[in-house]
C-alpha cells in the first residue's frame, strides 16, 4: 500500500506521478503542464489513495468492456469533476446492494424426502400401477 501524499509540494507531485505511472504501466515525463494538473489534483483535496482507487476501478471497468481505455489517460483522469464522479462511483460499487424488504412472502420449498418416505411413495406408485393394470385387463 502507498503512503498518503498530502502536501502540495514538488515531491508530492512527483510521487503521485510515479504512482500513476506504476499503476498504469506507463512511462510519462513530468512536464510543467502535467505538474500543474497534479497540483490542482492535490489542491482539490484528492490523495494517493483516491488515485489508486480510481485507477483500480477504471481498470476493472475497462476489462469488463464498460469503459474505454482512454479513461486512464492522464489528461482524462485528471479532469477533476470526472475524477470525483469516478471516485464516488468506485465507492458505491464496492458496497453490496441494499436488500429491500419484499412484502410478498416467497413460497417455501417442500421439505426434502428421506429414504423411508421415498420408498413408501414408490410402493404406493407400484400399487397404483398394479390397480390400473387390473382394471384395464378386466373384461
Amino acid at each position: 500500500m502507498t503512503e498518503p501524499i498530502s502536501q502540495n509540494d514538488p515531491q508530492s507531485v512527483r510521487e503521485l506521478h510515479e504512482l500513476y505511472c506504476r499503476c498504469t504501466a506507463q512511462n510519462l515525463t513530468l512536464r510543467f503542464d502535467r505538474e500543474r494538473l497534479w497540483y490542482e489534483f492535490l489542491r482539490a483535496g484528492f490523495n494517493a489513495a483516491d488515485l489508486s482507487r480510481v485507477i483500480a476501478y477504471l481498470q476493472k471497468e475497462i476489462r469488463a468492456a464498460r469503459r474505454n481505455i482512454g479513461a486512464l489517460k492522464l489528461s482524462n483522469l485528471l479532469q477533476l469533476d470526472r475524477f470525483e464522479e469516478d471516485l464516488n462511483i468506485s465507492r458505491m460499487r464496492l458496497k453490496a446492494p441494499a436488500q429491500r424488504s419484499d412484502p410478498t412472502p416467497k413460497p417455501t420449498p417442500p421439505p426434502l424426502s428421506d429414504d423411508q418416505q421415498r420408498n413408501r411413495m414408490l410402493q404406493e406408485l407400484r400399487n397404483f400401477r398394479e390397480q390400473l393394470r387390473r382394471r384395464s385387463s378386466a373384461p
